[in-house]
């Protein structure tokens, strides 16, 4: 096993000891935020569903779900931007990148093409009359697609969504999910330039072995064109959900970080040594304390003239409840999250992380005082530094 694959797949005795290390913090002093969208404003019930991506020039964008009468995943749902020009100290007008209808329009998942600067936004779509659990059981009407559009002008204009659901979700699958939060592109090995895009979807499950009928699953999709196709990658069963990619070492190699049902209290990960066609056996990250909920993974930095790199993940940090949303930083590939960050310690549930420029970190979240879905906040903080 490569050796920086070690760390990753470490044992869960380990993980639970070095938890107990953690020195390093930011001042909460350093930190500010930023509400960037506000429940029951702007003709929404509820906005949900964070991404947060740097295009090309720098501009920040932040993507989320306009829920216009409830809080439900399905219904009408239209998807919005606001765009910010100062890493994240004010933001723009509201922009609907897509409606159609009363229908479901969301699941935001941008990622950059550093060789051309355009941003490819993968999407999901589904009747607005169907709810989420017929999807699942394949009862609906219809059923869940997905959709890509792109931006050449640094998120500017965008074009009309063009779906691609024929190659990148198998026929067996009802709901569907691309991201939420952001793709990545592979920067070293055999795959390099490849658009890699975390996804997850529901499958069926034999009622007399699961009685809900169905289980839920991880996979990836990518494109080696840069987005004129999109094929359907490797999956990772079962109980995984909503996840994130990063790249590791100088192969191309991939870990995916998961939503689990696996009733652990903290993320799930997998690893992949080709591009994301197959992944490895799902391993416990115990040091990455999670609800079941969505988190962010990033990296924010390579290895580079004898500096270490940084990954940086935020979850609520309660094994059970949303709430307490907290950046960690590892400066080894995943080994030992040696620096941490609480920015809301009330109701925080999905958040999305990014490079903002001028040394801090964005985290988009949601966060609020009666309800984690009051609010769609930005976190700045400082760029964590090694000892």
């Amino acid at each position: 096993m490569m050796s920086y694959l070690k760390p990753l797949l470490a044992s869960a005795a380990l993980l639970a000891f070095v938890f107990t290390h953690f020195t390093l913090s930011a001042s909460a002093a350093e930190v500010d935020s930023t509400v960037v969208w506000k429940s029951g404003e702007d003709g929404y019930h509820t906005y949900r569903i964070p991404a947060l991506i740097q295009a090309a020039d720098g501009t920040m964008l932040a993507f989320s779900e306009g829920r216009r009468s409830s809080r439900s995943d399905t219904g009408a749902i239209d998807l919005v931007m606001k765009r910010s020009t100062d890493q994240g100290k004010t933001w723009g007008e509201q922009v609907v990148v897509w409606q159609d209808e009363d229908n479901t329009c969301g699941n935001p998942c941008p990622v950059v093409d550093e060789s051309t600067g355009r941003i490819h936004l993968l999407l999901t779509h589904n009747l607005g009359e169907d709810h989420e659990s017929q999807i699942k059981l394949k009862k609906a009407k219809s059923t869940r697609t997905v959709w890509v559009c792109h931006s050449d002008d640094n998120g500017q204009t965008w074009t009309k969504p063009k779906e691609i659901t024929s190659s990148t979700k198998n026929p067996d699958w009802g709901w569907y999910a691309t991201g939420p939060g952001v793709g990545i592109q592979i920067k070293h090995g055999p795959h390099k330039g490849r658009l890699v895009i975390p996804c997850d979807h529901s499958y069926s499950v034999d009622p007399s072995v699961r009685k809900e009928g169905y289980g839920f699953g991880s996979h990836v999709i990518f494109s080696d064109d840069h987005g004129k196709t999109w094929e359907l990658g490797g999956t990772i069963h079962p109980d995984m959900n909503e996840c994130q990619v990063i790249e590791v070492g100088d192969q191309g190699h991939l870990v995916i970080d998961m939503r689990s049902y696996r009733g652990q209290g903290c993320r799930a990960q997998s690893v992949s040594t080709d591009g994301g066609a197959t992944w490895s056996e799902i391993t416990d990250a115990r040091q990455m304390i999670s609800p079941v909920c969505q988190a962010s993974l990033i990296r924010y930095s390579w290895p580079t003239d004898g500096q270490p790199g940084l990954l940086l993940f935020s979850s609520p940090r309660d094994p059970k409840k949303r709430r307490n949303l907290t950046i960690l930083g590892s400066f080894d590939d995943g080994k030992d999250w040696s620096w941490q960050q609480t920015l809301y310690p009330g109701n925080s549930a999905y958040s999305c992380l990014a490079p903002l420029g001028d040394g801090m970190v964005g985290c988009l979240g949601e966060v609020g005082e009666k309800s984690a879905y009051d609010t769609i906040t930005l976190f700045r903080v400082p760029v964590p530094q090694p000892k």
